[in-house]
């Protein structure tokens, strides 16, 4: 700032006016000024200036992993949004560790940040600690934290997985399998509510050894396809509660030797864009992946700028995508 003071012929004073444009400057004197800034290539230090202002317009963002491309497309939303709020994203991956997620916390934090987004990983006393006692804005996305008051946005897992179960039962199967995600996890336990549900009000037995718990990869649907399918009384439909998991799931049906959808219907959940190309297209239900990312935004900036206003929850409505992985039943 003080080269960029010499070379313009003005005060260093002035030069933080022209920058953070907060005092009148003659018009001849912002002119030397931003034109000494374009020569040098000058670029004010954020970290200065959140010293002075306590502000940095950026925000920061924990994820469990960002090999999921539903994480990806939710992402997305938040970017584009947060952008044209006039807000940068600090991207962190806790690759589905609660201790990283601690840790990324405290340097998300020492970037003075002005608001945290999380996608939790999972319960850990050290990140519910760290959280309670920092005062600084957040947002939970699709997982809650037990006892942290915060605004949280989410879609409706319930009744997703009421929608793909029922979507089944009205193809006339009855034998209807659950692949479910981590038990820790809150979106898992909903979907599998629905899957409940669904199954109840038609008057289907609940069989507990159709219901496989696994996380949300690939290599975990395929294995939790192998368990069901090794039943003595194989279901004819499986929902599983991932898009990822029931590509997974796709692979081990044709290692044993099931054509889909005419031995095996199967249905995902999230609608990732890999859905449409996998083989069969995946049947599944759609999250509005982008739009939780933009509503996520938006309420994040709306609380940095009125931290007392009463927290908001919001949940979004899921709907079925059909596609050619499933099918009627056929005895």
């Amino acid at each position: 700032m003080k080269q960029v003071a010499e070379k313009a012929r003005v005060s260093t004073t002035t030069v933080s006016h022209v920058i953070n444009n907060t005092r009148v400057v003659s018009e001849d004197a912002r002119e030397r000024v931003l034109s000494v800034i374009k020569q040098m290539r000058y670029i004010p230090s954020a970290v200065a200036r959140s010293l002075k202002n306590d502000k940095t317009h950026t925000l920061g963002m924990i994820i469990p992993n960002n090999s999921n491309p539903y994480f990806a497309e939710v992402i997305q939303g938040i970017e584009a949004e947060s952008f044209k709020l006039g807000y940068n994203i600090i991207l962190c991956n806790s690759y589905d560790d609660p201790k990283k997620q601690a840790a990324y916390t405290r340097v998300l934090m020492e970037k003075r940040i002005d608001g945290l987004i999380i996608v939790s990983s999972g319960s850990d006393e050290e990140l519910n600690q760290l959280l309670a006692d920092e005062g600084i804005p957040k947002v939970l996305v699709d997982r809650e934290v037990p006892g942290l008051a915060a605004d949280f946005i989410e879609a409706d897992h319930e009744q997703g997985g009421y929608l793909a179960t029922k979507y089944l039962i009205d193809l006339g199967h009855t034998d209807i399998a659950c692949v479910s995600g981590p038990k820790t996890l809150l979106p898992s336990g909903d979907r599998v509510q629905g899957y409940w549900r669904a199954l109840k009000e038609a008057g289907i037995a609940r069989r507990e050894e159709y219901l496989a718990h696994s996380d949300f990869t690939s290599q975990g649907g395929f294995t939790a396809f192998q368990q069901l399918l090794a039943l003595e009384r194989r279901p004819s439909a499986i929902f599983a509660s991932n898009d990822l998991m029931a590509i997974g799931g796709l692979c081990a049906a044709h290692q044993a030797g099931m054509k889909i959808p005419e031995q095996l219907s199967v249905i995902g959940y999230d609608d990732i864009a890999l859905a449409s190309f996998s083989t069969p297209p995946l049947t599944t239900i759609a999250q509005p992946k982008y739009e939780i990312g933009v509503l996520t935004a938006q309420v994040m900036v709306q609380r940095i700028r009125n931290a007392a206003s009463e927290l908001q929850r919001e949940k979004l409505e899921t709907k079925l995508m059909i596609r050619q992985s499933t099918a009627a039943f056929k005895a």
